[in-house]
């Protein structure tokens, strides 16, 4: 097996997330005004927001510099995993999985933080007066991702890696 059929699915997997993710932004960026909503199910709205921080907009109000600090930290990850993916053993599926999904993800909010200053989020999930903070297709890779990172980790045995 060649080097680029080794890893060259995982990376395409990361390069879909990336597509997908800017392309619902662009979708609800275009579509919706900021703040603006649309309930589809009693649990779960389509709403235009801006995030300047990091994960549940944590420092959001920190005066700018996070934009820049956020942006560096998500690219010396991306590299980090775009290196651990091109080392890993061809039979590393769940692994290598785990790490494009937190590649794409990480990538697509990037671009965000780099070219608009802020990361554009929409999907907000909701019950009676509790709401989880917005969320977009990025977010949801890494979360995924780094969900699988986790069982990988408790139960793939290392002699089968």
């Amino acid at each position: 097996m060649n080097e680029w059929s080794k890893v060259g699915r995982w990376y395409l997997l990361a390069v879909l997330i990336i597509v997908l993710d800017q392309l619902t932004k662009q979708w609800v960026s275009s579509s919706f005004s900021y703040g603006e909503s649309l309930e589809l199910f009693p649990f779960l709205n389509l709403t235009l927001v801006h995030n300047m921080g990091a994960a549940f907009s944590f420092l959001s109000d920190a005066g700018g510099w996070q934009r820049w600090f956020f942006a560096i930290v998500s690219l010396l990850v991306s590299v980090v995993l775009i290196v651990w993916l091109s080392r890993l053993p061809a039979r590393q599926y769940l692994l290598a999985t785990a790490l494009a999904l937190v590649l794409g993800g990480a990538v697509g909010n990037l671009w965000d933080r780099v070219f608009l200053g802020y990361v554009v989020d929409f999907v907000v999930v909701y019950y009676q007066k509790y709401h989880w903070p917005a969320f977009n297709v990025a977010d949801t890779a890494i979360t995924i991702g780094a969900i699988l990172l986790i069982l990988e980790s408790l139960f793939v045995s290392k002699t089968d890696s």
